[in-house]
């Protein structure tokens, strides 16, 4: 399908899904596994069109990373999806040693991150998940932002050796670039150029309210640069030290804890090679709650307001 195809689709997981279509049409050993997830993965598509290459393990996530581990052993390219929470914390040892440490080529996929688990609460709230992946050896960890880059980067990951955690919106499409933007494993995109602050982001939810707050610091007379960190890890320290040297103070915004995330692997980048203010802001030590994503957004201070109050306190 045509990237302009793509962005007529409505959703994020479709997006996954036609990315994952698409790169099997090319390569007969991508195969995907679902823990019992295909309806709300919205993967029904890739089951229909390649029965043989489609595998529901059940609710058994610890499993299906041992199978992925065994169809990547066996020259295969498992894509292994289940909700973020679960696919951080059920699969972990069985992803760390049957998949990463076996040096396999398993590409583990979690949806619904942090807050946008909504109803479904705290127990499905993967606040510590980029903690758990990033301190992985060797592991890839990527979040799309939106439709473009969700469809680009999926494609880059199956073409990738090597196995990685891929971190995905299900519900809702945003289109922050245009569809020919290129991307690159390993290497953050300038949304926004600025000169007072940087804002470094991933995901969509969070790039939508940088952007966002961009204008309403732009308003203000305060230049905001705003870059879209789409791979966790590798951290793209050539991007951070050249927005840390252009401007006054770094601000960290994620949709996850802040202890061992994004923000954490900028601050201590930074504090090594080129000491820098930088405000992080995340999850404070907290668990989730059932909720609305306006109400959860403003009860952990995810909005675009919130970022614009830390810019001034980075600034001031």
């Amino acid at each position: 399908m045509t990237i302009d195809k793509v962005l007529e689709i409505a959703d994020m997981r479709s997006v996954y899904t036609q990315a994952l279509i698409d790169a099997a049409e090319k390569n007969p050993k991508i195969v995907l596994l679902e823990a019992d997830l295909m309806s709300a993965a919205g993967t029904k598509s890739f089951f229909e069109k390649y029965p043989d290459r489609s595998f529901n393990c059940g609710v058994a996530e610890g499993n299906m990373a041992g199978i992925a581990g065994g169809l990547s052993a066996s020259g295969f390219t498992p894509f292994a999806h289940t909700f973020t929470a679960f696919a951080a914390r059920k699969t972990y040892d069985q992803f760390y040693i049957t998949c990463n440490y076996a040096l396999q080529n398993v590409k583990l996929v979690g949806s619904d991150p942090g807050i946008t688990a909504l109803f479904n609460g705290g127990t499905h709230m993967s606040f510590g998940d980029y903690g758990l992946m990033t301190t992985m050896p060797k592991l890839t960890v990527v979040e799309p932002s939106d439709r473009v880059s969700m469809y680009k980067l999926t494609q880059k990951l199956a073409e990738m050796d090597g196995c990685c955690y891929l971190r995905i919106h299900r519900k809702g499409g945003e289109t922050f670039y245009d569809a020919s933007e290129e991307f690159e494993i390993g290497k953050g995109k300038v949304l926004k150029d600025g000169t007072d602050v940087t804002i470094i982001t991933a995901g969509m939810i969070m790039v939508k309210e940088a952007l966002k707050a961009h204008e309403l610091l732009k308003s203000e007379g305060i230049s905001a640069a705003i870059l879209d960190f789409h791979t966790i890890k590798p951290l793209d320290t050539e991007l951070v030290t050249k927005y840390a040297e252009k401007t006054k103070a770094v601000v960290t915004f994620e949709n996850a804890q802040r202890a061992n995330g994004l923000g954490s692997a900028v601050a201590s980048y930074l504090a090594e090679t080129r000491p820098t203010k930088v405000l992080r802001m995340g999850i404070n030590d907290e668990f989730g709650e059932v909720g609305e994503l306006d109400y959860l957004q403003k009860r952990f201070g995810l909005r675009a307001e919130d970022l614009v109050a830390t810019v001034k306190k980075a600034l001031a």
